[in-house]
């Protein structure tokens, strides 16, 4: 339960951030890389993204990419071009390799509060930072995780992807062996 809790809480805080606003680290280079220091990826190319409600300008993850036990810094700025409602919701998927570990639809509002936002989110501008403990206890292996949102009336929000590969832990004391 604490890594499905976990690997939510990146994702979803994540998404959840972003909604109100990729694998290692890199600029964004292709038009599916979101802007800035993250592993995340845009689900449609730029020409299917202009009706959706967010404009993310740019979100930075510290440390990129995230690793088990550390606390991961999320800072996400965009544009929110109409209100997002009470009725707004997630759909949200998460696979360990090829299992899927959640498929799953959340309420966005409800979400939005764990990064001390509450709806309506007002059209305009916006910025968040958000500190995530991630446990120690998460799984080595690779995560996928995509959050499709939407607001009220169905109406597209965003939809953001990412792949974030755990490894191993090391006792401390072999590293200098």
């Amino acid at each position: 339960m604490r890594l499905s809790a976990a690997v939510i809480a990146l994702l979803s805080t994540s998404a959840t951030a972003l909604s109100v606003f990729r694998e290692n680290s890199v600029s964004a280079s292709d038009e599916l890389d979101v802007p800035g220091k993250s592993p995340l990826k845009f689900c449609d190319a730029a020409a299917d993204r202009k009706d959706d409600i967010i404009i993310i300008e740019e979100v930075i993850l510290t440390p990129n990419p995230p690793e088990a036990g550390q606390t991961l810094t999320i800072e996400a700025s965009g544009i929110v071009k109409e209100a997002i409602v009470e009725g707004a919701y997630v759909n949200l998927q998460v696979k360990y390799g090829y299992i899927r570990l959640i498929n799953t639809s959340a309420d966005l509002c409800k979400e939005m509060k764990n990064v001390e936002l509450e709806c309506p989110i007002e059209k305009g501008r916006i910025s968040i930072t958000k500190n995530v403990d991630l446990p120690n206890e998460i799984p080595p292996g690779k995560y996928t995780v995509e959050a499709d949102v939407y607001n009220k009336g169905d109406k597209h929000i965003t939809c953001l992807t990412a792949t974030v590969t755990f490894g191993r832990k090391t006792l401390g004391f072999f590293d200098d062996l």
